[in-house]
């Protein structure tokens, strides 16, 4: 994501090499000295010659990552929202199947340009397929949902996290089974994480 940095990090008075990480809700420092910061304490975050000046309650940091910093000063202070993690777009069609998060179902549905809650009929396809799958046996269903998509279409496989009722590993190992390559993780919510799956470029038809 490159939110990820060999810095020196001036805190508190004293100095320190080591590494950040501009994580989801925290900006996190490991070196000499460690820092924690969750992003909704940051009150301002700037960038000036490859430093990342930040303020958080009555402290201040600064951070020497290079050239990254301007683009870690806006992400901090502008984050992208869910749908901006989850690449929906004006021109989407997406059918959501098994989720029930009516915030997420009401973002979509304005944003994109369709929103279904109900399984394509055969032969219409869709950009982007969000599938709640709160136990492993709802992973079956992958080979079938993988031909609803467009060639270059997504296929959001959404589980619980950290529940052994369905894991990592088995949705990752289900996506390969269907044909599908994992791309990317995002948290879906406080309770649940969303994994995206594609189809390899090599097997697209148009």
């Amino acid at each position: 994501m490159g939110y990820d940095a060999t810095c020196t990090l001036v805190f508190d008075g004293k100095t320190s090499k080591g590494r950040a990480h501009l994580e989801h809700k925290e900006l996190v420092f490991r070196g000499g000295e460690r820092l924690t910061i969750p992003l909704a304490d940051i009150s301002k975050a700037t960038a000036e010659n490859g430093t990342l000046h930040v303020r958080f309650g009555r402290k201040s940091a600064t951070l020497t990552i290079g050239s990254a910093a301007e683009k870690w000063a806006q992400r901090i202070t502008s984050p992208p929202s869910r749908l901006d993690k989850l690449g929906v777009k004006p021109e989407t069609t997406i059918a959501a199947l098994g989720i029930g998060d009516r915030e997420f179902l009401d973002e979509a549905s304005k944003r994109a340009r369709s929103l279904t809650t109900r399984t394509p009929a055969a032969g219409k396809r869709v950009d982007m397929i969000f599938y709640g799958a709160e136990h492993r046996d709802a992973l079956e269903r992958l080979p079938g949902l993988a031909t609803l998509l467009h060639p270059a279409g997504a296929l959001w496989i959404v589980r619980p996290k950290g529940r052994q009722e369905i894991t990592e590993a088995e949705t990752m190992a289900a996506g390969k089974r269907a044909g599908l390559v994992d791309v990317k993780v995002v948290s879906f919510s406080e309770t649940h994480t969303a994994e995206k799956f594609v189809i390899p470029v090599a097997k697209r038809r148009p």
